[in-house]
């Protein structure tokens, strides 16, 4: 049996970060940056939320998997709280009586303000409410763009790439093999805190200003808040991941990771390519009306046109 070491850890460090966060979707995300500083119209708006209203919603069938599929309860429980807060459980604060817990019980009994829920802390002994499920507030940020519960977060909504990069999310996250799941999971949360979300966040306030000021960011500036403690944790997290209970395959770990951020590029580059083969031709062809008639946001069909770019890595022999 290998004997793991600090400098053998290092040296694992130094390959994943030449092989996995090198990976060009966290460094070179081309959709976010123009999201970022592009003059967003509204259906750029809508086509992007339909499609990542997909991705959140469906997240939860690869949550469920991770979960089922836990090495040991301790990882059940880690996939668990995801889960749970997911879908509307509320995290508990380490001191109960902190500021964040009460603005909870302050607001109004019909809507959970996710400004005002707390970021840290656990779902254990933590309150469920119906308006605190994150597809929710995706909901609440829609409603303004005219889209409404029916034209979100189903698999019949999502274009071609947003279905691979969903199905992707559950076979290697949310996978049965203890390294492939925990790669994937690895270059999951670092590109979540890459900084895309400021990114995103960035070019709706702009947005918002211009066009809809009643548009609620909240789920957006909530997310970023959580993946900014996050981003602070992960050496920790890969240093216990390293010296852990359970056999570690450093192969195939960044196999998955790498596998995974090939996924999630998929999905990012299928915006990209439809935005300029698509929505920007269309604006530009109606740009006296606030909305394009012949663009169905219900019909994925419509986007397959856009296929991914680049080629996936080969899969993974679990």
């Amino acid at each position: 049996m290998e004997i793991k070491t600090e400098a053998g850890f290092r040296a694992f460090e130094n390959k994943i970060q030449e092989q996995v966060l090198s990976h060009r979707i966290i460094r070179d995300n081309a959709y976010c940056q123009w999201f970022a500083d592009a003059p967003l119209e509204r259906e750029h708006v809508r086509f992007f939320t339909q499609q990542f209203a997909v991705f959140s919603n469906q997240f939860l069938v690869a949550q469920l998997h991770k979960m089922i599929n836990a090495v040991d309860l301790s990882q059940m429980r880690a996939a668990k709280e995801i889960l749970a807060n997911e879908i509307g459980c509320v995290f508990q604060p380490k001191q109960s009586r902190s500021k964040a817990s009460i603005k909870i019980k302050r607001v109004a009994s019909e809507e959970v303000d996710p400004e005002l829920v707390s970021t840290e802390g656990s779902v254990d002994g933590g309150t469920f409410r119906f308006e605190a499920a994150h597809f929710e507030w995706l909901l609440r940020f829609a409603k303004p763009l005219d889209l409404e519960f029916q034209d979100l977060g189903k698999r019949q909504h999502g274009s071609s790439s947003t279905l691979f990069f969903c199905d992707e999310l559950i076979r290697l996250y949310g996978s049965s093999d203890f390294n492939i799941s925990a790669g994937a999971s690895f270059a999951v949360e670092n590109w979540a805190a890459a900084g895309f979300w400021k990114q995103l966040i960035q070019g709706l306030r702009r947005f918002k200003r211009n066009h809809v000021p009643d548009l609620s960011l909240a789920f957006f500036t909530w997310h970023d808040k959580v993946e900014d403690q996050h981003k602070a944790h992960t050496h920790d997290e890969l240093h216990e991941l390293y010296f852990g209970d359970h056999p570690f395959d450093e192969d195939k770990f960044i196999a998955a990771g790498k596998e995974m951020l090939d996924g999630v590029a998929v999905f990012w580059d299928g915006l990209h390519v439809a935005r300029v083969q698509h929505l920007d031709v269309a604006l530009t062809r109606h740009a006296d009306t606030t909305r394009i008639p012949h663009l169905n946001m219900g019909q994925a069909q419509y986007w397959d046109n856009a296929p991914p770019v680049g080629t996936p890595s080969q899969p993974i022999d679990a």
